[in-house]
């Protein structure tokens, strides 16, 4: 019996781990957008640049995976000017800090179609462990054949842990700015051929 045990330790520990199939992110028919409280309402945003891979297969969360990057110079609030602002030492200052990314670090508390996405954001040079609400869409064929997976994540994070302190007082002490910044990811990803190189 002793035996047995051991082989069966062995033969555990030889085996392969899970390896889930690689989604690359459409852009096209993907969104990364923001929500942040300005003086008694919300102003939306999106980020228009944006790119990564997805490591999934269903019913396999200890092998899910996200690596995304996205680039601060392409926010758009649909204001010009606005946008030049973030762009700005105040806000993303961009021309300093040309990139933000996501890796994930662990998938936990998967109860049917959502689980919590664990990662590490860095934005505006600094790294920031983050935890994000993750549903999932499924997989589908589209119609030229290649499979495709949807996957929603949601989350809130202070910009002032990432550097981003810029306000203004108002006339009866308040701040033009809320400090809690919404995220909404909504993303489509296609399944690359399994020959094909993952970009980095």
């Amino acid at each position: 019996m002793r035996k047995f045990l051991v082989l069966a330790a062995v033969l555990a520990l030889a085996a392969p781990a899970v390896r889930a199939d690689t989604y690359e992110i459409d852009a096209s028919h993907s969104q990364v957008g923001f929500r942040i409280k300005h003086l008694v309402g919300k102003v939306p945003g999106r980020f228009t640049g944006f790119s990564g891979t997805i490591d999934f297969t269903p019913g396999k969360p200890e092998s899910w995976k996200v690596d995304a990057k996205i680039d601060p110079a392409t926010i758009n609030t649909d204001n010009a000017k606005r946008d030049g602002h973030l762009k700005a030492p105040d806000f993303f200052d961009v021309a300093k800090f040309p990139g933000m990314s996501f890796k994930s670090t662990k998938v936990t508390d998967v109860k049917g179609e959502k689980a919590k996405l664990h990662g590490d954001l860095t934005m505006h040079g600094v790294t920031k462990a983050v935890v994000l609400d993750l549903e999932l869409g499924g997989t589908a064929k589209d119609p030229y054949g290649n499979t495709r997976a949807g996957f929603t994540a949601t989350g809130t994070i202070n910009r002032k842990d990432f550097g981003i302190t810029y306000n203004a007082v108002l006339d009866n002490g308040g701040l033009m700015l809320g400090e809690d910044v919404a995220i909404s990811l909504d993303i489509e990803a296609v399944l690359k051929p399994k020959d094909a190189p993952v970009k980095k």
